[in-house]
């Protein structure tokens, strides 16, 4: 099958839904499809064999956060000469609401439509008011998939319709299977995100590392991620500063290493999430998580049965729970037991079933229409 896949954020500057584009691409090419993925992306950016660049993206606000986008004439002729090149079997758009090649796509491509519909925001005025403008775009879609009950809800509730829910996948045995770092190993708490971005919670965990640390005095912190790292620290105790460990960005293989070899990883995300791919991994890793009460992430952790919740950006409750499991190994180990054995439902190897079963469904139908309208043409000209 020749599959297009639309990614609308910038592949310069990595997050949840380009990973889940890059894997979902990479399962499809090992099972013998041939996929393209359109992105924005520098011109400087080292891209691979199967991402075809629609031209540098710009920052725009976005859910909460600040995505890098591509927009205007220019993406549009782009996107118009990737579609007229691939010659699709199916077209497979992530976000297509969002003011980037979603959207322009579309409006271009002709043929079956898959989209992928990754945000969780009850309360967005912005998509409300664009409705006539996304409506016509919307009605050529030609099946819907939301990645958790949360973002079916965003769409049922603003865009109308519906949507079947698959969530984001993981290469479970990739996490299962790093190999711990010694150095990153003892009475350690994990965190990986966006240092300068509120939602992604470190602020919240900064506010109860005091805590932390001064009943577990041999605890320490590891950060993974970009951002300002003098100012991620600044609220902290001077002496407290040197057990917060930045690492930067890490490589997906030194990711898989972190997440293996800490002793609880902590997602304090005040909200804006409609999934947790970052849980999923962690959960791989085998790692024991303890992360916010947003409603995505209570899903992905089973309602609690396979990772502890706290109330979310109640760093008291954070630090409560923290200082409980980092004293109760016994606790870690069941955790980490139960997480294991739930994460198998997000592998590739269901996830990438599920999709393609929805490719199929839309590609047989449209052979199906197709036929019946040569059939249709046939009897005219006959006379029938």
């Amino acid at each position: 099958m020749r599959i297009g896949i639309v990614c609308p954020y910038s592949w310069d500057v990595p997050g949840g839904v380009q990973f889940h584009i890059r894997d979902l691409a990479e399962h499809l090419i090992r099972l013998g499809h041939e996929v393209s993925v359109l992105a924005p992306a520098d011109d400087d950016t080292p891209l691979p064999p199967y991402v075809v660049s629609a031209g540098r993206a710009v920052p725009v606000s976005y859910n909460g956060s600040v995505a890098r986008l591509s927009f205007g004439f220019l993406s549009a002729a782009r996107v118009r000469r990737w579609l007229h090149d691939g010659t699709f079997d199916v077209v497979h758009i992530h976000e297509p609401t969002s003011p980037s090649l979603g959207l322009l796509t579309c409006w271009a491509a002709q043929g079956p439509i898959v989209a992928t519909f990754h945000t969780s925001n009850p309360r967005s005025r912005a998509m409300l008011a664009a409705y006539p403008i996304l409506q016509p775009a919307l009605e050529k879609i030609s099946a819907r998939i939301a990645v958790s009950e949360y973002a079916r809800r965003t769409l049922v509730e603003h865009l109308g319709g519906d949507a079947v829910v698959i969530p984001n996948g993981v290469d479970v045995d990739f996490f299962a299977g790093a190999e711990p770092k010694a150095e990153w190993q003892g009475e350690t708490l994990g965190f990986i995100g966006r240092i300068d971005e509120p939602r992604k919670g470190l602020p919240v965990l900064m506010k109860a590392l005091p805590r932390i640390l001064t009943e577990r005095p041999g605890a320490r912190l590891l950060v993974a991620g970009r951002g300002d790292e003098e100012e991620a620290v600044a609220s902290l105790p001077a002496g407290m500063r040197s057990r917060v460990e930045f690492l930067g960005m890490v490589s997906d293989e030194d990711k898989a290493r972190l997440l293996r070899s800490v002793d609880v990883y902590v997602a304090p995300n005040t909200g804006g999430e409609s999934f947790g791919i970052i849980l999923v991994e962690a959960l791989s890793a085998g790692a024991p998580v303890l992360a916010a009460d947003l409603d995505a992430f209570a899903q992905v952790l089973d309602q609690g049965a396979a990772g502890e919740l706290f109330a979310n950006e109640d760093a008291d409750a954070l630090a409560d729970a923290a200082i409980r499991l980092l004293g109760d190994g016994a606790r870690r180990a069941e955790l980490s037991a139960r997480g294991s054995a739930h994460v198998r439902r997000f592998d590739w190897s269901t996830v990438g079933a599920d999709i393609l079963a929805v490719y199929e469904t839309v590609t047989d139908g449209a052979a199906a229409v197709d036929t019946d309208e040569k059939v249709g043409g046939l009897r005219a000209r006959l006379g029938l």
